[in-house]
C-alpha cells in the first residue's frame, strides 16, 4: 500500500464493469478497496468512490459495511488470511521442521516478495503509519503485525535460544525494517537482513547457516 495522487478518470471504469456478475458485493468492495488503497492512501479513499468502483448500490454497501472503517478492517483481516501473515507462518512450515531454519525462511519469503514486478509496502505497516498506533486500524495493524513476533518467539523458544521474547522483538525489527527499506527502492533488503538474524541467532545462544542469496518462489505467496 503506497501513497500516490493519482486520479481516477472512471471510478466505474472497465475494472468494476468486468468483474463477473456472480462476484459477490462484498468481494467486489473488497477487491475496490485493494485497488484504491493501493494506489493512494486510506484517508484519500472515500465511501463513494469504494461504491462507484465496485459497482454497487449505497444500500447495498451499507448493508455490508457501516462505515469505511470497516471496510478497512475487513481488508485488513483478508490480508491476514490469505496474502501475508499466514502464508509467512505456513510457507516456514513448509519448508523445514527445524525452528532455527524457519526464523531465516521468513526472510527468504520477504525476498522472494521484495523482488516481485507489484510489489507494494505491507497493508498493516502502511495503515500504521497512516493511522497511527491508537486509532482502531492502526490498532488492528500492530495486532497482525505481532502476530509475526509471536510466531518468532515461538520459534525461537523451539529452538533453544536465550531470551526468546528479548530475540522476537529484535528480529520483528528486522523484518519490518527491511519491509521499508524495500519500499525505498532496497531489493537487497531481505539478504542483508536475513544475515543480520543469523547473527543474532548467533548472540542468543544458536547457530544459523546461511543458505544461497536470491529470491524465493515464497515470495509469490506474498501481496
Amino acid at each position: 500500500m503506497v501513497n500516490a495522487n493519482s486520479s481516477v478518470a472512471d471510478p466505474i471504469g472497465a475494472d468494476a464493469r468486468s468483474r463477473p456478475l456472480q462476484v459477490g458485493a462484498r468481494e467486489r468492495i473488497l477487491a475496490a478497496a485493494d485497488e484504491l488503497f493501493a494506489q493512494r492512501s486510506i484517508r484519500d479513499v472515500g465511501v463513494n468512490e469504494l461504491i462507484l468502483r465496485a459497482g454497487v448500490a449505497k444500500a447495498t454497501f451499507y448493508g455490508h459495511f457501516a462505515s469505511k472503517d470497516d471496510v478497512v478492517l475487513a481488508f485488513l483481516e483478508r490480508c491476514h488470511q490469505s496474502l501475508t501473515v499466514e502464508a509467512i507462518i505456513a510457507e516456514c512450515r513448509r519448508t523445514t521442521d527445524d525452528p532455527t531454519a524457519q526464523l531465516l525462511v521468513i526472510f527468504d519469503v520477504l525476498d522472494g516478495w521484495f523482488r516481485r514486478d507489484d510489489f507494494q509496502a505491507c497493508a498493516f505497516v502502511s495503515t500504521m503509519l497512516e493511522m497511527g498506533p491508537t486509532h482502531p486500524l492502526g490498532e488492528a495493524s500492530i495486532s497482525y503485525l505481532a502476530q509475526v513476533r509471536d510466531f518468532m518467539r515461538t520459534l525461537a523458544a523451539d529452538a533453544g535460544l536465550d531470551q526468546p521474547d528479548e530475540f522476537a522483538r529484535s528480529c520483528h525489527i528486522l523484518t519490518k525494517g527491511s519491509i521499508i527499506s524495500a519500499v525505498e527502492g532496497d531489493r537487497e533488503a531481505a539478504v542483508l537482513a536475513q544475515r543480520m538474524a543469523a547473527s543474532l541467532i548467533s548472540v542468543h545462544g544458536g547457530s544459523a547457516a546461511l543458505a544461497g542469496s536470491g529470491p524465493s518462489a515464497a515470495g509469490k505467496l506474498i501481496h
